[in-house]
């Protein structure tokens, strides 16, 4: 049977991502790859963008889900592709999650996942939600 937690704990949870997005001396980093995802923390594929989360980066948990603050657009794509999930690390590059990309209904949803080389990447919402919740 799976664990249920108390909201008050899946927050603590959630605030502690948020906590390790935002370590470091700047803002955290939203890193977005084409590929399969590899094991968690593993070997990154092709970086097709990166972009720059406000400090914080995420809002205060509610409901054991957190919601980012604004976050600035990556202006010139690094490679061409398609964007199949993300990686998000403090500001010295210090790994602290991975998670899904899409359109939307994702982790982190982007006005497209088709990546061109030098265009504009953005986000359309990102809300991370504890697993229990």
């Amino acid at each position: 049977m799976t664990i249920g937690l108390a909201t008050s704990l899946r927050n603590t949870r959630m605030n502690a991502i948020t906590t390790a997005i935002d370590a470091g001396a700047g803002p955290g980093l939203l890193r977005i790859y084409d590929g399969t995802r590899p094991a968690t923390g593993g070997s990154a594929t092709t970086l097709l963008a990166e972009l720059t989360f406000s400090d914080p980066s995420y809002g205060a948990a509610s409901s054991g889900a957190i919601t980012a603050a604004p976050v600035t657009s990556d202006p010139a794509a690094n490679a061409a592709g398609t964007a199949t999930w993300a990686r998000l690390v403090d500001s010295n590059g210090v790994f602290v999650m991975d998670a899904s990309v899409s359109t939307a209904g994702a982790d982190i949803n982007l006005n497209s996942t088709t990546i061109a080389i030098g265009l504009q990447v953005e986000i359309t919402s990102s809300i991370l939600t504890d697993g229990n919740a």
